[in-house]
């Protein structure tokens, strides 16, 4: 699925739980992570006039799609977090659910599925994949960013704060004050 379904879905994870910003933008992180083994495509498109133009994604793409990448991130987010095991979890979820999510809707234009080598580096016996895995751009994987980005702007209206915050408190400032002009204040 596309890197902003799973911002989205990382900070649909983190709703219930209260987390302060830093825990907040660090299960959103993890949400995304594993997706940093597609940057070779900068490279790729440097030479898209080659033959070999997209040889660095290809062979990189899905590498850090494993359970050993879910456990470091899930370390990482562990000794940043000031609620640490509950960040610490809701990470490792979060970097499942990106497998879960690339399982079921990236196959590409030319009908490859990406299966998911969750055993790497310790072995390469089980590759994740469905055989109904739908296209990167079809529109089930738009009708799940939809929801979950409605989701966001619904909480966002409801709690005060948005995914904004996590770039510019002053800028998530004014757009929960734009939501609450538009659609009111919250009632509790």
């Amino acid at each position: 699925m596309n890197p902003v379904t799973h911002f989205f879905m990382g900070w649909a994870v983190g709703l219930p739980a209260e987390l302060s910003y830093r825990d907040r933008a660090l299960v959103v992180a993890a949400a995304v992570s594993p997706d940093i083994d597609g940057l070779p495509v900068l490279l790729d498109l440097a030479r898209r006039h080659s033959p070999e133009s997209m040889e660095y994604w290809s062979s990189f793409h899905h590498s850090f799609h494993n359970i050993l990448f879910a456990v470091v991130v899930s370390l990482v987010c562990l000794a940043l977090a000031k609620r640490r095991y509950v960040t610490a979890g809701l990470a490792f979820l979060t970097v499942n659910l990106h497998y879960l999510c690339d399982i079921a809707g990236s196959r590409g234009p030319d009908g490859y599925h990406w299966p998911i080598p969750y055993l790497m580096p310790f072995s390469d016996k089980w590759q994740l994949s469905v055989p109904w895995q739908w296209e990167l751009n079809a529109w089930p994987n738009v009708l799940i960013t939809a929801a979950l980005m409605a989701l966001a702007i619904y909480y966002a209206w409801r709690r005060g704060y948005s995914p904004v915050v996590l770039f510019s408190q002053r800028a998530d400032k004014a757009f929960i004050e734009m939501l609450r002009t538009r659609f009111g204040d919250v009632v509790l």
